[in-house]
């Protein structure tokens, strides 16, 4: 179960605040995404025990976000947004939160891009056995923010270098070109070529499940998934957007 843990005797508690990792997802999940990420949070914590790990899942529909994190007191953490781009939630709505939790508490950046996740990626792709003549079209999330959008190009770009073939973009919502379009175009350019669909996407959820809608051939799973651990390389990433903001160990003088 995600949660506290930490190790050390109670003297060793009331000598040291300790150190809080809050994990912030939005959304409202299905138990199959609710399931994936928690499976993260969780190597999170068994990597790290002396960290207070927990998670929170913050609504999308709702229009303050910054109060809906806010009110769960999360005093003295770091926050670590599990998105893989960082559009209106990470940086207007977690970002403006801030004020309301207090100067002991820090956010992170977005999980993306970085060269773990496309790692992970390519792993996923692996599994449908690509041939040569596979076209791959990385499906995102999509944004209104452009450089959100520049992130998901630079991944794909990084992962066309992982596989040694160019991937093209296609967005599920929000921006362009959109996923149904992008497969479309590489059928005209590749007729008779099996396109694969790689989803740059955290768990299962309503955009897997339109990505899964739009007439590939074949779809790769998404980076977590409920009915396996969370793949070392996103624990480590985690840890690392933590780590990067600097928090040290405060101790009563």
């Amino acid at each position: 179960m995600v949660g506290s843990r930490s190790a050390g005797s109670p003297a060793e508690h009331e000598a040291a605040h300790p150190l809080r990792l809050v994990a912030v997802t939005h959304g409202a999940p299905s138990s199959a995404n609710r399931e994936a990420v928690i499976r993260l949070v969780d190597g999170v914590a068994s990597a790290r025990p002396d960290l207070d790990v927990s998670i929170s899942f913050i609504d999308a529909s709702r229009s303050d976000v910054a109060t809906a994190l806010g009110s769960q007191a999360h005093h003295e953490a770091v926050i670590v947004p599990l998105v893989l781009s960082a559009g209106f939630h990470v940086r207007t709505g977690l970002s403006l939160g801030l004020d309301h939790l207090g100067a002991g508490t820090r956010l992170a950046a977005e999980l993306g891009p970085d060269d773990r996740i496309v790692e992970v990626l390519a792993a996923r792709l692996d599994r449908l056995r690509l041939a040569e003549t596979d076209a791959i079209v990385l499906a995102a999330a999509g944004s209104n923010d452009p450089r959100a959008v520049r992130e998901c190009f630079e991944t794909a770009r990084r992962l066309g270098q992982r596989l040694g073939r160019s991937v093209t973009v296609g967005f599920i919502a929000a921006a362009i070109p959109r996923l149904p379009d992008a497969i479309e175009m590489i059928r005209e350019v590749h007729p008779g070529a099996r396109v694969v669909v790689g989803s740059y996407l955290l768990a299962p959820g309503t955009f897997y499940d339109a990505a899964r809608a739009v007439g590939a051939d074949a779809i790769a799973e998404p980076l977590l998934l409920p009915g396996e651990p969370a793949p070392q390389q996103l624990v480590e990433l985690v840890l690392e957007r933590y780590a990067d903001v600097g928090v040290t160990r405060l101790e009563r003088a």
